[in-house]
This record gives C-alpha cells, sequence and structure tokens, in this order.
C-alpha cells in the first residue's frame, strides 16, 4: 500500500447525500478479485449513458476534474452494501482522499485499508470547500496528514480528527499485511523457540 503524508491535487465537488457503494462502483463489475482496472468504470451509470458514451454533465467528465485526486462529498458517503471494490475503484481512478460530514461505516474502514484517507468534517467545513472545489483547474487542495490540516486555493486551512493508529498506517503504507510482516522478527523468533521446545509438532 502506497503511503499517505502530503497530498496536494484538484478537489472534485460532489454534492449528492447519500452515495452508495453500488453507485460508486455498480454490481456487474464486482467479478473481478483485483485491485486494478476498476477506474475505467467508478459511477459508471453517472458517468455513462447507455450507449457508453460519456455524460459531459458529470463532474469527473469534465476536463477540469479528469485528474481529480480529492472528492468532497455530501452526507453518508459510502451508505449501502459493503463492498470493498467501492474503494478500489476510486484508488485507481486517482482518488486518494474523500472529504464528507459523515460515511457508511464499513466503508470508511475499508478506505483506510485500501491507503485512502477518509476525512470527517462539519457540514459548514464541507460546504467551505465544496465552494472551493468548483472553482474546477484552480480547485487545488492540500491536505497534510501528519499536521492534520487542508488548506483551501485560497490559504485557509482546516483541521481535521484521524485515529492514531490509523494515521501511523495511512503514513507507513501498512496494510494488514503490511503490519503482519513488521512483527515478523518476533514471528520467527516464536517459531524457532516453539520449533525447539515441540519438536515433535
Amino acid at each position: 500500500m502506497d503511503s499517505f503524508t502530503t497530498l496536494t491535487g484538484i478537489a472534485a465537488p460532489m454534492p449528492q447525500i447519500n452515495v452508495d457503494t453500488d453507485m460508486i462502483i455498480p454490481k456487474q463489475f464486482l467479478k473481478t478479485i483485483k485491485r486494478s482496472g476498476l477506474g475505467v468504470n467508478l459511477f459508471d451509470e453517472m458517468r455513462y449513458d447507455d450507449n457508453g458514451n460519456e455524460i459531459p454533465d458529470f463532474v469527473l467528465n469534465k476536463p477540469a476534474y479528469r485528474n481529480a485526486q480529492i472528492l468532497v462529498a455530501g452526507d453518508n458517503f459510502g451508505c449501502g452494501s459493503s463492498r470493498e471494490h467501492a474503494p478500489w475503484a476510486l484508488l485507481d481512478f486517482g482518488i486518494r482522499c474523500v472529504i464528507a460530514p459523515s460515511f457508511a461505516d464499513i466503508f470508511y474502514n475499508n478506505c483506510f485499508k485500501n491507503g485512502i484517507l477518509p476525512i470527517v468534517l462539519p457540514q459548514d467545513q464541507v460546504d467551505m470547500l465544496m465552494d472551493d472545489a468548483e472553482r474546477g483547474a484552480n480547485a487545488v487542495v492540500t491536505v497534510d496528514l501528519e499536521s492534520q490540516t487542508i488548506t483551501g486555493p485560497d490559504g485557509g486551512s482546516v483541521s481535521f480528527e484521524v485515529d492514531a493508529f490509523r494515521k501511523h498506517c495511512l503514513m507507513n503504507g501498512l496494510d494488514d499485511i503490511g503490519l503482519t510482516l513488521e512483527k515478523s522478527a518476533a514471528i520467527d523468533a516464536f517459531e524457532a523457540e516453539a520449533a525447539q521446545a515441540r519438536p515433535w509438532v
């Protein structure tokens, strides 16, 4: 998992509330167990018409937001089913941070496990960042995980809270496997001792 320290990028506005995981990545794309290749189908039913043509008015189809790395979203983002493909699709598109007033719990946890930083802020601060994001190519926002601040295009900043353990994992690029491997020396020592004490096992 790639580490997350400081991210400076275009913020795309998506003010809709209750964006569920089926909207993020529809069910027909859940056949794969690979984490790559899903970005093209992110928000598929909102991005494309029935003939597979892009819908120009959808935010991520607009030229200014095609390379967005931050999503400023509405309340209850990521609700619905627990599919981990949702953060996979966001990450594969290039989204590394989602800012919203609230998230569904499972989606929120899955973001951290996949290298995405979900940030919960009060509605008034989300509204301010949404307004910044409406500036298109000028909507450059910096998210600093170490200092836990978000700086807008005019230099104003807001602070956010994040669990210390999750912060450690993101800043060091540690998923569940990486966390286990951090203890590899202790695991090896235990197994060597166990093998010596119980050679018949």
